[in-house]
């Protein structure tokens, strides 16, 4: 539906009418006034928009789950979706959680009532199961044995994605919004409404530490090693914790103002070796900071897709990728883009 436009700041931009060239004008001056920095390249992926979406670890491949046409993968590197990811022929799904295995061989899509385990390989769809609950998050575990599903049931449960079946159960007190594993899945972080983040032993089912917030906890992320948390509430702070003893290290910081509206991270990613973090917001902010002083190494502002419009952009993924000082952002109003520090934009 796209291809990668190199004209620096506006590259979504298509058409030449008055109202675009202002839009151009009115982005870089709020770039210049925030010193954010605008993607690189942009690939719409969704002509109005996507639910959900997932980024490989290596960054060459995507899935989105589109408003209008569901599911489907793409590839980063020729730029072109791949395959269609529908969970009934001649039906588009509405995806509200997707990842990728870390050798990214293989993929998830999940309904809130099922889901599917992809071969991005072949592109077709290995196993599908009826969801123990209604899903509001999901990630892949090693090698796609198994999958953690945060239901609305207050419960998280280690799925068997490929014989079937619930192979741990860790309960809450009230609906589990968000779910993560470390890169060997020994390690279940999960995030509540019940204010609380927990971390779980996966082999024995056992609770680890509970990491208490002031409010509804909507993002979770582990370290790939599972070293370092964090823990995300909604009108409270943004928390990066030890998981060897559930010490916290420090907060991310988030003007208070920021947390009054309800200003949150919606997405974030820790690097392969656990020292920068990468989030998204919701106004179309992405940040990289440094783990060890919690400063902030960079920010980059998302177009948005009509600027006079009240519509936003809100980050759904973001990774770092194989090429130093590059990342992809996926956006709510249905593009991809490539981020790369200052250093590395062109001038």
């Amino acid at each position: 539906m796209g291809a990668f436009n190199t004209s620096t700041a506006h590259n979504c931009i298509r058409r030449q009418s008055l109202s675009r060239i202002l839009l151009v004008g009115l982005t870089l001056n709020l770039y210049a006034c925030d010193k954010a920095l605008p993607p690189s390249t942009s690939l719409e992926v969704a002509a109005v928009g996507i639910h959900s979406g997932a980024i490989s670890d290596n960054a060459e491949l995507f899935t989105i789950g589109s408003i209008n046409h569901g599911g489907s993968m793409w590839r980063t590197t020729s730029q072109e979706r791949i395959f269609n990811w529908n969970h009934k022929s001649g039906e588009y799904s509405t995806i509200v959680a997707a990842d990728f295995s870390h050798n990214a061989a293989w993929a998830i899509t999940a309904t809130p009532f099922d889901l599917v385990l992809w071969n991005t390989q072949s592109g077709e769809g290995e196993r599908f199961w009826s969801a123990p609950g209604e899903i509001l998050d999901a990630t892949l575990g090693p090698d796609a044995r198994f999958a953690l599903l945060g239901l609305s049931d207050h419960n998280a449960v280690i799925f068997d994605i490929r014989r079937g079946g619930i192979l741990q159960t860790f309960t809450h007190q009230n609906r589990v919004r968000s779910v993560d594993l470390s890169q060997d899945g020994t390690l279940a972080l999960t995030g509540s409404e019940d204010y609380t983040a927990n971390l779980w032993d996966t082999q024995s089912g056992k609770k680890l530490y509970a990491i208490k917030h002031d409010d509804d906890v909507q993002l979770v992320k582990l370290s790939p090693d599972g070293k370092l948390a964090l823990s995300v509430a909604k009108y409270d702070k943004a928390l990066i914790w030890q998981t060897s003893d559930g010490q916290a290290i420090g907060e991310i910081p988030l003007g208070k103002e920021e947390q009054k509206r309800g200003m949150r991270f919606t997405t974030a990613t820790f690097s392969a070796d656990g020292n920068q973090l990468l989030t998204g917001r919701p106004d179309q902010t992405v940040d990289l900071w440094d783990v060890k002083t919690l400063s902030k190494i960079s920010s980059w502002r998302l177009p948005k897709r009509d600027a006079w419009k009240p519509t936003s952009a809100a980050v759904i993924h973001i990774s770092f990728s194989a090429e130093p000082g590059t990342f992809y952002a996926l956006a709510s109003n249905g593009f991809i883009h490539q981020l790369k520090l200052a250093e590395s934009v062109p001038q």
